[in-house]
């Protein structure tokens, strides 16, 4: 499973969107903790999938800026099981402007730590790069040998942006001018574009009206 793509459900807003989703070990200790923090619960945890077999438990939560997002409780449905390979999620920014209110949001609700060494606005947790060597990534320390200690443990970013809050969702390509290209073909619009040092990247709005990143991995020559 890369993502998903459904229909919005009975009684919410049916805005076009791709969400971000955070897991959790409790979805609903996590809610409840969300509203204690100054966030909204837009859907009470509900159990999502099969009777008997579900997928997992899921709410919905406006954080206090305004930002949507799930919280997620795995049951048969891990989340996504490839990452950053071509035409799979890459990365989640929480687009706000003022970090540190979010943090002193997220920090408490999920345990995340922001610090400038591992460049703007990455939110880590410590002990995620452990637990992916564990489980899907096991050589996730070795590649990362010549990156900021703790890299491996970033789950996000939290960045300062313009406008109302919310998340940004990057899909990994290959090529991402070709794929702007391929987009734009299909009826989507460009937004913006950047080339930094590791990565080209290319913020579109698709022809239902959801904007995504498409981000190229392209790193200085010094580190090939």
């Amino acid at each position: 499973m890369i993502a998903a793509v459904a229909t919005p459900a009975a009684g919410l807003d049916g805005e076009v969107a791709w969400h971000t989703y955070l897991a959790v070990d409790d979805v609903d200790a996590a809610a409840a903790r969300a509203a204690e923090l100054g966030g909204v619960v837009s859907s009470a945890p509900e159990a999502v999938g099969p009777p008997g077999q579900p997928a997992g438990r899921m709410a919905r939560i406006v954080d206090p800026q305004g930002a949507p997002s799930r919280l997620w409780q795995a049951g048969t449905r891990l989340g996504a099981q490839v990452a950053n390979a071509p035409g799979t999620w890459n990365f989640s920014n929480l687009l706000t402007p003022d970090v540190d209110a979010a943090l002193r949001f997220y920090g408490p609700l999920l345990g995340w730590e922001r610090t400038d060494d591992l460049g703007a606005g990455m939110a880590r947790v410590p002990g995620y790069g452990d637990h992916l060597a564990r489980t899907i990534d096991p050589g996730i320390h070795e590649r990362q040998e010549f990156v900021p200690p703790g890299f491996a443990d970033v789950v996000a970013g939290i960045l300062r942006a313009a406008g109302p809050a919310r998340w940004s969702v990057a899909f990994a390509v290959g090529d991402r001018d070709a794929s702007v290209t391929a987009a734009q073909r299909s009826g989507a619009t460009v937004l913006a574009t950047e080339d930094g040092e590791w990565s080209k990247e290319a913020t579109i709005r698709d022809p239902f009206g959801a904007e995504l990143v498409l981000a190229q991995f392209d790193p200085p020559e010094s580190f090939l």
